[in-house]
């Protein structure tokens, strides 16, 4: 027992630790984001299908492993209609992080969070309705319609006149954001389950709408009763007293403004502990399924030899071979993830010469993933012969088929342009052609304009790559009568 565990950790390498911590973190954190979302029961049910499927491919469960890949092939588009917005908000969060953790609550943020309760107080007190937004790490613009830029200090007096029934913004929402009265006036969108409101006014579904689409706080006010609830992550409480919505707010900032890296760290560390175990359950089961490396295998795979670097005016004759076998040696989990597309056998034919010669083939010109390894190469050399590209000038010759229709006659044939740059290797240059496409002069009544393709001897290249357009003009007329005797 002590020495199969021995030998297992002996197979644990530093990219492998890695690999696990990098997928627990992912895993953790997707983990508190769909906490508390309601669409965490979709995930559940995902995160199930994907148990299922890495159990098919640990057992070879053919059939199983069939059916479920075709589910994942769709899979990311159905995620993106499913969490259309939490997705945006995780990206927007994203956009805004910072490795900061919840601490102690200064002095500033202590006043702030009074200033609130006691116009709140003040507010509920004297029966009128009132709507405050505190915000959160999350982006509010997106969701706010309306309302007046304010960017004042905040204060009780500010909170109490904008919620005076003469206000022009009191029917609206207060945003405060950093000490601040960012903008008042605005309307939130509304709650797209209204079961939760009940008999509630327009403000408590409006608070709840906006706290199922960001982190903020929202704080409302009944006009009719006088009663204060907080509504956040989608839920809507009312609360019993000012002694109540104080402690929400100051825990709001502290969670939102953190201090005291030192004790900060060991709550992290001691918070969301079943979160925690389960992500790195998860990670460490998706390297047992898919990244141990169990007793290794062999496999050889045919693939082609390919040059880089190669000059443009260079060619390559009599190659041999053309292809090369590749002896890679992995686990049986590698060999399930590798896609033989990212195998490749490249030369590099920088310092190529003229004629025949011979270069090796070693692991550096194998490109392979590092989850197997080369341990074999055969052949193990090229043989070639390179040749370098001269240019020069070819006449066109015009291939003309049929005859023409009775009572006309060919008079002249003209090309232009009659030469075209050409490059090829010396040895050939004298072997080369180059012809139009057949002309029909068949249906040629008159004079004719005609601009066929080019065919080039298989040794030959056009300079720039490209086939040259020409134009061959027909000439034809009348046949003279012959003389009278």
């Amino acid at each position: 027992m002590g020495s199969h565990l021995l030998q297992f950790i002996n197979t644990i390498r530093i990219p492998d630790l890695l690999d696990i911590a990098i997928v627990a973190i992912f895993s953790y954190i997707t983990l508190i984001w769909f906490k508390k979302t309601a669409s965490r029961f979709v995930l559940i049910g995902i995160f199930i299908l994907a148990l299922i499927y890495a159990v098919a491919r640990i057992f070879h469960l053919y059939i199983t492993e069939y059916v479920l890949r075709g589910f994942f092939a769709i899979l990311v588009i159905a995620l993106i209609i499913i969490f259309q917005e939490d997705l945006r908000r995780f990206f927007e969060r994203l956009a805004t992080w910072r490795f900061t953790l919840k601490g102690s609550l200064d002095t500033s943020m202590r006043d702030d969070a009074e200033i609130i309760n006691r116009a709140v107080t003040q507010i509920a007190q004297n029966r009128r309705g009132a709507l405050l937004v505190l915000k959160g790490d999350d982006f509010l613009d997106r969701h706010l319609k309306g309302g007046f830029d304010l960017k004042g200090t905040l204060s009780e007096a500010i909170l109490e006149s904008i919620f005076d029934p003469h206000s022009i913004g009191h029917d609206g929402a207060v945003v405060i954001e950093g000490g601040n009265i960012a903008r008042f006036g605005c309307h939130l969108p509304l709650s797209v389950k209204p079961g939760k409101i009940g008999n509630l006014g327009l403000r408590h579904t409006a608070a709840l709408g906006l706290s199922e689409r960001c982190d903020a706080l929202c704080i409302i006010v009944s006009e009719e009763r006088g009663a204060v609830s907080i509504a956040r992550e989608g839920t809507l409480t009312r609360l019993h007293s000012p002694g109540d919505l104080l402690s929400i707010i100051e825990q709001f900032y502290r969670e939102g403004d953190p201090e005291g890296e030192g004790s900060a760290w060991m709550r992290w560390i001691s918070e969301n502990w079943g979160e925690k175990v389960v992500a790195i359950l998860l990670a460490c089961g998706l390297w047992l399924a898919f990244g141990y490396q169990t007793e290794s295998i062999r496999r050889d795979l045919v693939r082609p030899i390919m040059y880089r670097n190669l000059p443009s005016d260079w060619i390559i004759e009599e190659q041999t071979p053309k292809e090369t076998t590749l002896t890679l040696m992995g686990s049986k989990q590698a060999f399930g993830l590798l896609n033989e597309e990212s195998l490749s056998v490249t030369l590099d034919m920088t310092g190529v010469k003229e004629g025949r010669q011979e270069l090796p083939i070693g692991n550096n010109n194998v490109q392979y993933p590092s989850n197997v390894t080369v341990v074999g190469i055969n052949p193990n050399k090229i043989k070639f012969v390179a040749h370098m590209l001269t240019r020069f000038e070819a006449p066109i010759d015009v291939k003309l088929s049929g005859v023409l229709p009775k009572g006309l006659t060919l008079r002249k044939v003209t090309v232009s342009p009659a030469l075209v740059q050409l490059k090829a290797p010396k040895k050939d240059i004298k072997h080369i052609k180059i012809t139009t496409e057949p002309i029909n002069l068949r249906g040629i009544t008159a004079t004719t304009k005609v601009e066929p393709g080019l065919v080039v001897s298989p040794e030959a290249r056009f300079v720039d790559g490209h086939r040259p357009s020409v134009e061959v003009i027909i000439e034809v007329g009348p046949k003279k009568p012959p003389p009278s005797k």
